[in-house]
């Protein structure tokens, strides 16, 4: 027993040295450029081109409301407006019968962002990003098999979701990353005008440390996880 014990107690030694070893890492890593250039290559893996897309598609990410949700309506609306003959094909798991569901609220917000609603369709059925592109290829949506397609989504997301696509059986798809944008004004400020302790250091001016290291951080959670979803998919012949 007081032998699994020490066993038990130099595994969870190492693994907690190895864990702080890690998190170090990645802290030193955020401050510099290479979390951004990482997320920026999965976003950039298919860029749209210029041609006119048959279908522009929007995966559904968390719903309506949230922050990717808005964010790919967003995005989906513009390049409708861009492209007004292109279908809008919102892929979302849920009943569209239903007013109350993810589909038909992401249809809703693309129908305020401008975009009419008879050019909208559905995929409500698949659960994750390879069903959806098997029930794109199939039924009533065969035609887009060999038309160019747009994939709207989150940025670190793109590479995976082109490359499925690919896979089963679209010929000419890009994607579209759903990139944030900064304020354009400087939001460097003066510690000493807004008062408070005077002995903490100031961080007005230091952007680096207030902003691009925790998005760095957040960056690199993004690419360690979409880097574990892509290999699994690799393993599963689904990409």
């Amino acid at each position: 027993m007081q032998k699994l014990l020490r066993i038990i107690l130099k595994i969870t030694k190492w693994f907690l040295l190895s864990a702080g070893i890690f998190f170090i890492i990645l802290c030193v890593v955020a401050f510099t450029t290479l979390p951004y250039h990482l997320y920026h290559r999965l976003a950039t893996y298919s860029l749209p081109d210029k041609f006119p897309p048959k279908a522009i598609v929007m995966l559904s990410g968390a719903g309506i409301p949230s922050e990717n949700g808005l964010i790919r309506a967003y995005y989906t609306a513009k390049l409708a407006a861009k492209f007004p003959d292109a279908r809008v094909v919102v892929v979302a798991p849920g009943d569209t019968s239903n007013k109350e569901s993810d589909p038909v609220k992401i249809a809703n917000e693309l129908t305020i962002r401008g975009v009419s609603a008879d050019r909208i369709i559905f995929e409500p059925n698949g659960k994750n990003t390879r069903g959806q592109a098997l029930n794109l290829a199939s039924g009533s949506f065969k035609d887009l098999i060999n038309s160019y397609i747009i994939i709207v989504s989150s940025p670190e997301h793109i590479t995976r979701a082109v490359k499925t696509f690919n896979r089963a059986g679209f010929t000419w798809v890009s994607g579209m990353p759903t990139f944030e944008t900064s304020l354009s004004e400087n939001l460097e400020f003066d510690d000493n005008t807004l008062e408070g302790n005077k002995m903490v250091p100031p961080i007005g001016g230091n952007l680096q440390f207030r902003y691009q290291f925790w998005n760095h951080l957040k960056y690199e959670i993004l690419v360690i996880r979409e880097y574990f979803a892509l290999a699994f998919y690799k393993l599963r012949g689904w990409i």
